[in-house]
């Protein structure tokens, strides 16, 4: 895409893949005046709907339906757009993209619609990135965070912060310049104050990034234990129907079952594991080293025991050998025991039947909790993980002013440094090669 003239016209089908009631073909490119002409027959009113049928090479009808043009730079992407919303079908697309190619038009790549957007000051990279969220959100929690960030929540936040920056490095390079005025900078600008007011917002727009983040990407859990405790038992009982295959066979899983739940709108990606334990089998035994490698990607772990005899030796060098991540310890078939449904002081063990689905709710409760999960609130928006990881380094370089507050110019440096982490959110300071990375993973059509 880096070598592509900017200027020429792209085409792509912008509804999904299948058959549908309608179907839209989307062009995008500075001068559509010989696309128009050819396949509508005549020159159209920008931003008014037309009934139009749609022509071939030899003036054959591929389909009808309306066409819709938006001129330059009222368009989505800033350049003229024109959409031609036909039937659904998947040959009469491919017969209108198909002429929109013979008449001078590339196939779009992915994500280059909302790549050329960005490029021509439509949408920051927040808000394009958001475009993606969206489509994928797997919960209605998801998709609502992902429209603050497309309307520009997240953005409005970073520019704020941005511009409190920049106010304050502008005191600051003053105060270098014209030393000889003897401006006391820290009182009378107050920045200490400045500072401080940067700081906590900075922790506020961090802590809901984090929430984003968790309704994007969600949890990775793991199902860890000996065999037979009921780590799948488990598994459908968080799945609400059999995705894993549950006998009173020692071994029955011998690979790892992945399964996709939600609890409150957060995904939580869910693995089933073989279970540990000494074997001569050699299936088993590959089992067992996916399990540990499961492990190593978890971000929670989930040691299951059986409630009738607790945590053993075997259970103590399961929780030695894990790396360290969070783990709670599952004591399960309480209703093999007679005991209550409950979860320890200190919220690291949890007793509950995954047969009967006792306790599941406070188990659930509980993984919410380690994944610092907080209920949404109408300021959540969605986040990535280059957002946090830039949210963290800009925090990095405000904490660290705090001790040149005396030295002016390492003060104004990590200012600066804050900045530059925080514009590279909205796409003021990105690489190249970050923007083809990230609408390279867009859908075609957007």
């Amino acid at each position: 895409m880096e070598n592509r003239p900017k200027t020429d016209v792209i085409v792509a089908i912008a509804t999904a893949p299948g058959r549908g009631g309608i179907g839209v073909v989307r062009v995008s490119g500075p001068d559509l005046t010989l696309l128009v002409e050819s396949l509508i027959g005549g020159a159209i009113t920008p931003r008014l709907a037309r009934f139009a049928r749609f022509k071939g090479g030899n003036g054959e009808i591929l389909d009808e339906g309306i066409a819709l043009f938006f001129q330059a730079p009222h368009s989505f992407t800033g350049e003229n757009v024109l959409e031609l919303q036909g039937h659904g079908g998947p040959q009469v697309l491919q017969l209108i993209l198909d002429r929109c190619l013979e008449l001078g038009a590339r196939l779009a790549e992915p994500g280059e619609f909302s790549r050329r957007a960005f490029l021509n000051d439509k949408i920051d990279l927040a808000q394009a990135e958001s475009i993606a969220d969206l489509i994928d959100a797997q919960s209605k929690e998801a998709a609502r965070s992902a429209v603050r960030s497309l309307t520009g929540e997240f953005s409005r936040q970073i520019h704020g912060l941005v511009d409190a920056l920049i106010h304050l490095r502008m005191l600051v390079e003053a105060t270098l310049d014209f030393p000889e005025e003897e401006i006391d900078f820290l009182e009378k600008a107050n920045a200490r104050g400045q500072l401080g007011d940067i700081e906590t917002r900075l922790t506020q727009v961090l802590a809901q990034a984090r929430q984003g983040a968790l309704l994007r990407e969600g949890l990775n859990v793991v199902l860890i234990g000996q065999p037979n405790v009921g780590k799948s038992s488990l598994l459908n009982l968080l799945a609400g129907y059999e995705a894993a295959i549950v006998t009173e066979i020692a071994g029955t899983t011998r690979d790892a079952v992945r399964e996709a739940i939600l609890i409150n709108g957060i995904p939580l990606h869910v693995t089933d594991t073989a279970g540990l334990r000494e074997t001569s089998d050699p299936v088993e035994i590959l089992g067992i080293e996916r399990t540990w490698k499961a492990i190593e990607q978890a971000d929670v772990a989930l040691l299951l025991v059986d409630a009738g005899h607790g945590i053993s030796e075997r259970e103590e060098a399961i929780l030695a050998r894990l790396p360290g991540i969070p783990r709670l310890t599952v004591h399960n078939k309480i209703d093999q025991t007679g005991e209550p449904a409950r979860l320890a002081p200190d919220g690291n063990e949890v007793w509950l039947s995954a047969k009967y689905g006792e306790g599941v709710n406070l188990l659930k409760q509980r993984l919410l909790e380690l994944a610092g999960w907080q209920s949404a609130g109408e300021g959540t928006f969605m986040a990535r993980r280059r957002h946090l990881s830039a949210l963290r380094e800009a925090a990095t370089h405000i904490a660290q002013s705090h001790g040149f507050l005396s030295r002016l110019e390492l003060f104004a440096e990590e200012l600066r440094l804050a900045q530059a982490a925080l514009s590279s959110i909205t796409g003021e300071f990105t690489a190249d090669d970050l923007l083809g990375e990230i609408f390279g993973r867009f859908c075609i059509g957007k």
